[in-house]
């Protein structure tokens, strides 16, 4: 494919759908683009010297700009015409390992992008038996093999977690010039996910209340404020001190802390007001939940098996996540209203949406106080009246 390259002739160019492919300058004889799956594009230009034809890259578009990339292209076939072209010099490393990169990856990448970076770390780790291997030695079947594996260990949803991740990590490589093509672009999930709808029973509600109080502090506190706010495990688990105004019975969730970018007001239940002032506070620390004082809580993984040992052996498989659903679903029983639910949770459903999501700004934060006033006496009745405050 051969056109006169302009600046929004070059911006047009769609990202290539199996195979990298090329289009050439008709302005600048041998000056080309090569267009990746990800949409990078490269300037390259090829050359003759010693009667060989020779392709030498010159750099990213728009980092290299259309004017910089024609005047480098002629100075390097007037230099190989001439006989002065400088023979490129060997890198001191070829293609880096998929090991050696990853690091690069969670520090340069992950880490400012991603409120989850940590799972992101923890997922690639799956990939450590190609870890020695370089990033252009990497083939599809490799991945393929690797996803297959986490599959048949009966982990499927986990799969599609390790093809995103390492989807995103190969387009990042190809985005930098590390590499030319993603291996797994276009590669799709293994497993087909089903959405969760599993909600709790009331006598769950009843069971796992009472068996995160044998948990004491700060695992039953924790436990206890997740099921009155209806809030995420990760945003309940590292509530500060700085957010909280026990006096006027808020909890404001700034912007980065909050799966939606947004800030988020929650009204404090009187009963969740009573179990946060019943928590010892680490000194020097603004942390609410922490054995430390440094670090939030973990070990939610162990704390799920041990709570689970309360509930019947037949019992349907649970996570911490369900408490959410759960809250949501007892509200609409109760005669909550849906946008006043979704305000609850920070869910953005649809129901509010286009123009009006954009407009709508009210925090309806009566309303959610109002609610989750009556959930907390719903969840007190749940639980046969037992004493909600929970000794540190």
């Amino acid at each position: 494919m051969k056109q006169t390259f302009t600046t929004k002739s070059i911006e047009a160019l769609k990202p290539a759908t199996v195979k990298r492919y090329e289009v050439r300058d008709a302005k600048v004889q041998g000056l080309h683009i090569r267009v990746s799956t990800s949409g990078t594009r490269i300037f390259c230009v090829f050359v003759r010297r010693d009667q060989k034809r020779r392709r030498i890259k010159i750099g990213p578009y728009p980092m290299v700009s259309l004017a910089d990339a024609r005047r480098k292209a002629m100075e390097l076939a007037r230099d190989a015409e001439l006989g002065t072209l400088k023979p490129q010099e060997p890198k001191e490393e070829g293609c880096p390992t998929l090991g050696k990169i990853i690091p690069d990856f969670i520090r340069l990448y992950a880490q400012p992008n991603t409120k989850d970076w940590k799972g992101t770390q923890s997922i690639l780790k799956k990939f450590d038996p190609i870890a020695r291997k370089r990033l252009n030695e990497i083939k599809r079947t490799d991945i393929v093999r690797i996803l297959d594996d986490i599959v048949a260990s009966g982990t499927p949803t986990r799969a599609n977690r390790a093809l995103a991740a390492i989807k995103k990590l190969m387009n990042w490589c190809v985005d930098r010039g590390v590499i030319e093509t993603s291996p797994v672009a276009h590669l799709r999930p293994p497993t087909k996910e089903i959405s969760r709808d599993r909600v709790l029973s009331h006598d769950e509600i009843k069971t796992l209340w009472h068996g995160a109080i044998a948990e004491g502090y700060p695992f039953a506190q924790f436990v206890h404020v997740l099921m009155l706010t209806g809030q995420r495990r990760g945003e309940v688990s590292g509530m500060r001190w700085s957010e909280i105004n026990l006096d006027e019975g808020l909890w404001t969730l700034p912007a980065n802390r909050v799966k939606n970018g947004r800030l988020h007001v929650v009204p404090l239940s009187s009963q969740a007001i009573d179990i946060l002032k019943s928590i010892p506070r680490f000194m020097n620390s603004d942390l609410v939940f922490t054995t430390t004082g440094t670090t939030p809580i973990s070990g939610f993984g162990r704390l799920k098996e041990r709570l689970a040992l309360s509930l019947p052996e037949n019992t349907e498989d649970w996570r911490f996540h369900d408490f959410r659903r759960t809250v949501s679903t007892e509200m609409a029983r109760l005669g909550v209203q849906p946008h006043v639910i979704d305000a609850v949770t920070n869910h953005k459903s649809g129901i509010v949406s286009g123009v009006g999501a954009t407009y709508n700004r009210y925090s309806y934060l009566d309303e959610k106080r109002e609610a989750l006033e009556l959930w907390a006496k719903e969840l007190s009745r749940l639980a046969m009246k037992a004493n909600l405050v929970t000794n540190g």
